[in-house]
């Protein structure tokens, strides 16, 4: 586990640590107060891992193509 903030990681920093995190948990080597921090934390970078592949999945969304299929640029991204 690491003590950088979660909102400051990249997805594959995330990614990482929390595959790190099921290890330990899976191993079962662990004491209960601290599976729970690993828990707590685990379930954190899920969420932030989910929120940056759906940002993602937006951005790619908003990628216009011109008449040839090229994509041009992007579209402002609408949320509903």
């Amino acid at each position: 586990m690491t003590d950088t903030p979660i909102a400051e990681m990249t997805f594959e920093q995330a990614m990482r640590e929390l595959e790190s995190i099921v290890g330990q948990l899976d191993s079962g080597n662990v004491e209960l107060d601290a599976s729970i921090k690993l828990y707590e934390r685990g379930a954190a970078l899920k969420a932030h891992c989910e929120a940056r592949l759906k940002d993602a999945e937006e951005k790619v969304a908003a990628i216009t193509l011109d008449a040839d299929g090229t994509p041009k640029g992007t579209e402002p991204f609408e949320a509903s």
